[in-house]
């Protein structure tokens, strides 16, 4: 049950990609903090410091951002090897003013971990990589900085190399596991985004299609007036020329293919009358039985069990999201059975439930507790069976919490094997008598 949208749709990293106005703002505030800090040093702290070495380069992040800033509007969005170039640039500039005042002796040393932290949240994992890698050799040049970090000028600092091997073995363990975290947080943030808008997708497509008899109303009535005209003039022209040999025929044609037009956009009108009530609202069991009926030719029992008084059943608003969500459940139920998927309404002054059960292997038990999240498989089967429980389950569970229902999957108990899914909506929801 997949909306053609959908396949056509962009999703994935390939979909987001990073802003520059984010970027330069980020180098913005490096510049400032650069500037700050060597100021501090130099003239409050009055350490000795390469003041004209440490200027050019942060004059050289400043000039390269004022460009940037020039050249490109702010919505102007990054290729991944753009993007890669001017995280790079950080990283080595950044690399530089370190190599100038102390190496891995600077305290602010961890700082190199940053470009690459951003480049694991917002760029393919290639690119990533290949930044980590830079970073890593980066950090393996400052072991070596001839420069001593601004000190007191009586005092030496000594960085033992055990320590330096220590500080080196830090900053790259944080930088191998802030990127690891980075680049999962990242990833389960993409999927959740573009799952939801594929639900979105779904959820207007079932509303587009909900609205095609109201469109046919319109054209109907739209079309009811000049088609009259029409038959009337045709009607007139047929008396006057009925006996004309050579007219005759293309006018009797004309007025019995007016006739015809008219006979259609009654039929669009009164279908369209007949059924305006039904479009508006629907009785559960009407519900049921639409969300039943694509899905009882592939040779499976669908087996309707039904509990509560049928004249106290609830009658609520068609909702495209509630007949897409269920239809979606029941199809998964009906690929996954081996003989029979059954379908158990109940209805009570409180609650409507609705328990969908097949008879097939049922969910894996270890991936019960992650069911419903984006783009994860979680059944488990040993045949070419179409289709698996991941973004067509989430999108499924989504629209059904939107309406208010709550759902529970859980397995068969006893002797039984399969899986149950329990849906469950407070009356008041489903039922616009209330």
């Amino acid at each position: 049950m997949e909306a053609p949208s959908i396949r056509h749709a962009q999703f994935g990293r390939s979909s987001r990609s990073l802003r520059l106005q984010t970027l330069v703002r980020l180098r913005w505030l490096a510049v400032a903090g650069q500037t700050l800090t060597v100021l501090i040093v130099a003239l409050v702290l009055q350490f000795s410091l390469p003041l004209s070495e440490t200027g050019l380069l942060i004059a050289a992040l400043a000039l390269v951002n004022l460009a940037l800033s020039l050249r490109f509007p702010p919505t102007h969005r990054l290729q991944p090897a753009a993007a890669l170039v001017l995280l790079g640039f950080d990283l080595l500039q950044m690399s530089g003013l370190l190599f100038i005042t102390g190496g891995l002796a600077n305290p602010f040393a961890p700082l190199l971990c940053v470009p690459v932290i951003i480049s694991f949240a917002s760029l393919p994992l290639r690119h990533s990589l290949g930044l980590l890698g830079f970073a890593i050799a980066c950090t393996t040049a400052l072991t070596i900085s001839p420069y001593p970090v601004p000190w007191h000028p009586d005092e030496t600092l000594i960085i033992y190399p055990v320590m330096q091997l220590g500080i080196w073995c830090a900053i790259v363990s944080m930088m191998a596991f802030a990127a690891f975290y980075a680049y999962r947080v990242s990833m389960e943030a993409t999927l959740l985004a573009d799952a939801l808008a594929a639900t979105e997708l779904v959820l207007e497509r079932e509303k587009h299609l909900s609205q095609l008899d109201g469109l046919a109303a319109a054209a109907a009535h739209e079309l009811g007036t000049p088609l009259a005209t029409i038959s009337v003039v045709a009607k007139e022209m047929e008396r006057e020329l009925a006996g004309d040999e050579r007219f005759g025929e293309d006018v009797a044609l004309l007025r019995s293919q007016s006739e015809r037009c008219r006979d259609i956009l009654r039929r669009l009108t009164s279908l369209s009358a007949d059924n305006e009530a039904h479009m508006r609202r629907l009785p559960l069991s009407s519900l049921i039985e639409e969300v039943m009926a694509p899905h009882r030719q592939f040779g499976i029992d669908l087996i309707l069990v039904e509990k509560g008084e049928k004249a106290q059943e609830p009658v609520g608003n068609r909702n495209a999201g509630i007949l897409y969500g269920l239809g979606n459940l029941v199809e998964n139920a009906v690929d996954f059975a081996r003989r029979q998927v059954t379908l158990t309404v109940a209805h009570d002054a409180e609650r409507v439930s609705i328990t969908i059960e097949d008879d097939g292997d049922g969910f894996a038990p270890d991936v019960l507790s992650h069911i419903g999240e984006p783009y994860m498989s979680t059944r488990s089967r040993e045949s070419t069976s179409a289709g698996g429980l991941g973004l067509g389950l989430f999108i499924a569970k989504t629209l059904l919490e939107r309406s208010g229902a709550s759902l529970t999957f859980a397995n068969r108990g006893g002797e039984q094997s399969g899986a149950r899914i329990l849906i469950t909506w407070p009356r008041s929801v489903m039922d616009i008598r209330e």
